[in-house]
């Protein structure tokens, strides 16, 4: 049992990010080095499979971190989730149910598992507040995904009850930022609306055409912002109720798209597909809790668009194609 009393973690104590290379982990593992911490570790997909029960638990033996953030994850735009629902439900049950079970075996003092605004109802009223989990269907283009991110969140309440570790669970909102996705076929809609508008400026094109209808509202939070909170909850939270992450508001997706191609460049026409899905008709977390603790985000919409374009363009070659 760990008895935890809010305040700063100790900068020297080794804190492993599971999935460091990716979206959230590069971001966490930036915003940790930032703070000081000396002894932050991971190992990417080609040295440790996630998957793999038994290298899971060699890894976590052989580094013995005292903090961990589990920020590893399938993950996918839409299209990708719709497509492979079998994929995105057992891959992330596996990385899930390896780590935190690693963790517990090996005694991590403090975790924080992070999953996604989508374990909420699709009809969830707005904003979602934290009380709303389990309380409606889920959207059915991404049930599988949110299924075993509500299991993980159920892992960690179950190991704070039968074992008294301080452990905690987040849920940000729609993530965007350096080192995204911004693959065609299997990335969010922000970045590839910027991959979108960007090829139409490259080639000369007139018209850019989105998914849907552009009228369901998303809210999004740059993920240097939530690393910033995972830091700032790891220290001053412990509870048993997942924290929502975000920015507490939200904007059409056809807005969305003209700030796209406004920072891109672009002067054409924008279409809609209607007989492509929309998604949820409007996902906005209530933010009051994780302010009411002290923490409110900083980086605007304008400015987060702007430098993750800048990052798009200086790392475009090397993108997943």
């Amino acid at each position: 049992m760990t008895s935890f009393i809010p305040g700063p973690l100790d900068r020297s104590r080794r804190f492993y990010v599971a999935g460091h290379r990716g979206l959230v982990g590069s971001a966490i593992v930036r915003r940790l080095e930032q703070a000081g911490f000396t002894d932050v570790v991971g190992a990417s997909s080609s040295e440790l499979d996630l998957r793999d029960r038994d290298a899971v638990f060699r890894y976590v033996e052989a580094n013995r971190p005292t903090y961990l953030a589990l920020a590893a994850a399938k993950v996918g735009g839409i299209m990708a989730n719709n497509t492979y629902p079998v994929d995105f439900l057992s891959e992330n049950l596996q990385i899930q149910v390896n780590v935190l079970d690693a963790a517990r075996h090996y005694g991590v003092e403090r975790l924080i598992f992070l999953g996604s605004s989508c374990i909420y109802p699709k009809l969830a009223p707005q904003p979602i507040r934290e009380e709303a989990l389990l309380t409606g269907h889920l959207e059915p283009t991404n049930d599988a995904y949110a299924i075993a991110k509500i299991a993980g969140i159920l892992q960690v309440q179950a190991v704070r009850r039968q074992d008294g570790l301080a452990w905690i669970s987040a849920m940000p909102t729609n993530l965007y930022g350096p080192a995204d996705n911004f693959s065609p076929t299997g990335s969010h809609v922000l970045p590839a609306l910027i991959r979108r508008y960007h090829e139409a400026v490259r080639d000369g094109a007139g018209s850019v055409t989105n998914w849907g209808t552009g009228t369901p509202r998303r809210e999004f939070l740059h993920v240097d912002d939530l690393a910033d909170a995972v830091l700032f909850l790891l220290e001053n939270y412990d509870g048993p109720t997942q924290v929502n992450v975000g920015v507490g508001r939200d904007e059409s997706i056809s807005q969305i798209a003209e700030r796209v191609a406004q920072v891109t460049g672009f002067t054409g026409e924008t279409h809609w597909d209607t007989s492509k899905p929309d998604g949820t008709p409007q996902k906005l977390l209530d933010v009051s809790f994780l302010e009411s603790l002290g923490w409110k985000s900083r980086i605007d919409l304008t400015s987060g668009l702007a430098s993750t374009y800048e990052w798009f363009l200086e790392h475009q070659s090397a993108l997943r194609r």
